[in-house]
């Protein structure tokens, strides 16, 4: 029986993981050893900033609300802690895009938190 070699397998895979590495710099897209480590490295970057990238939209969504709040002269450690008094249940992100896209909707909100916490106060 004859000795079985990879053949063509070996070509499909090599094929295959050339052209997941299309557009990488130099021979990280030409030469198969450099492709398939370069790939390597990038599948833990794209793992990597799949959660960094819910970081980073929470944080923008916070600096939009606070801008918001402070237009109407309130921070936005309390005007969240307004909103459970209030029992508004926006998320961040909703609140962020009507802070800066909608701001009369903003300011309605603003107002019902305040006399959440006028009421709360008293």
């Amino acid at each position: 029986m004859p000795r079985a070699k990879t053949g063509f397998v070996r070509r499909r895979r090599h094929k295959k993981t050339l052209k997941q590495a299309k557009g990488f710099w130099g021979t990280r897209s030409k030469n198969y050893k450099n492709a398939f480590q370069t790939l390597l490295n990038a599948a833990t970057y794209e793992y990597r900033d799949r959660r960094n990238k819910k970081r980073d939209f929470r944080r923008l969504w916070i600096q939009r609300i606070n801008a918001g709040a402070r237009l109407h002269g309130m921070n936005y450690s309390t005007f969240i802690a307004g909103l459970k008094l209030a029992n508004i249940t926006l998320d961040r992100k909703i609140l962020a895009d009507l802070a800066a896209r909608e701001p009369e909707t903003f300011a309605a909100i603003i107002s019902s938190v305040r006399a959440a916490q006028k009421q709360q106060a008293a």
